[in-house]
Formats: C-alpha cells, structure tokens, sequence
C-alpha cells in the first residue's frame, strides 16, 4: 500500500457538488493499493500514520500525533499513486491491484485507521470522480510504501 499523507487545516470531499466528508484539523490520506497489498500491510500503515508525530506542540516542534491533537482523517482512494511512468508518456497502472480486491482492503484500512486513532475515520467513495479540497497545513506531506518499511 502507498499512501500519501497531507497534514491539513481542513479538507472536503465532493461528489457530484455534494460533500460527502468535511473535517478541520487532520489528514487528507490518498491512498493506493497495489496487487500484493494484504491486510498486514492495512494494520502496519494503520499504525504508523496513527503514530506519526508531525503536529506542532507549545514549542513549534513536531512532536505530537494525530489522537494527541484530535484531529480528524478523510481517506480517499488513489490508484494513480502506482503510475509507471518509465515508458512513454501514458502512465501504466500494472501494480495497481483491481477492484475486486482493492475494495475490501480499502475498506479494511478504514477500520484498522479508524481503531487505531480511536474515532471514526470519513473517506471519499472508491472509484468515484471526486473533488479534493484542501490546505495544506505547513505544507506538511510525508510519503509511505508498505513494501518500504525499513
């Protein structure tokens, strides 16, 4: 799974010009899922994005996770974070893992998110045309690869 994670002041999701997730303080987490993804890696990312100290405390210093500030998270499916762009000029979206399976580990990763901050995490809909809106706070956005971890 590779993700992309934004540290945001707010952020909205629109489908069809209506939102259908809004929150303040947080995450915007676009998320890809690759075919070899499997739920370990939905719990390892979980965890890791949880724990992740990348908000301001009383000194300036990035030394607080997302639960210590309560902040909010939407997730929002984003297979193009598998693009090859080696060839050509068209991307290829080979590793991309299919709906079929992409799906239920979306899904999954929701609720292993959603456990590990201890409220519920809002999401965009899988596959949908979306509208992202956000500010990005800092600017403050971190890379993470399940198949990088060290």
């Amino acid at each position: 799974m590779r993700v992309v994670i934004q540290r945001v002041s707010e952020a909205s999701v629109l489908i069809n010009q209506e939102i259908i997730a809004s929150i303040k303080k947080g995450f915007v987490v676009l998320v890809g899922i690759e075919k070899n993804d499997t739920n370990e890696d939905s719990l390892w990312l979980a965890n890791k994005i949880s724990q992740l100290r990348i908000f301001s405390d009383k000194d300036e210093k990035m030394n607080l996770s997302i639960s210590e500030i309560d902040g909010e998270i939407i997730i929002v499916s984003q297979f193009t974070l598998h693009a090859k762009t080696k060839k050509g000029n068209r991307p290829s979206y080979i590793h991309a893992a299919k709906t079929e399976q992409s799906i239920p580990l979306y899904e999954q990763f929701k609720k292993d998110l959603s456990l590990a901050i201890g409220k519920q995490v809002q999401s965009g809909e899988f596959g949908a045309d979306m509208k992202v809106s956000l500010t990005n706070d800092g600017p403050v956005t971190i890379l993470i690869d399940t198949k990088n971890k060290e």
